[in-house]
């Protein structure tokens, strides 16, 4: 039974990507582009999280 469910699931993920690929082609000629300060805007609160989790770390020590 395990690997019926295995092969089942490999079927399923393969017909979702089938379905799912003129969207993501749609979405990559038609999406927003990015501009020149997209970049440091997602790169701040990255830093931030990082920078929590490693006080969070330390505080536990």
């Amino acid at each position: 039974m395990d690997l019926f469910l295995k092969i089942a699931a490999a079927g399923v993920l393969i017909m979702l990507l089938f379905f799912l690929w003129p969207a993501f082609k749609a979405w990559q000629e038609n999406g927003p582009k990015a501009e020149k300060g997209d970049w440091q805007a997602a790169i701040l609160p990255l830093a931030a999280v990082v920078g929590l989790v490693i006080v969070l770390i330390m505080l536990v020590r």
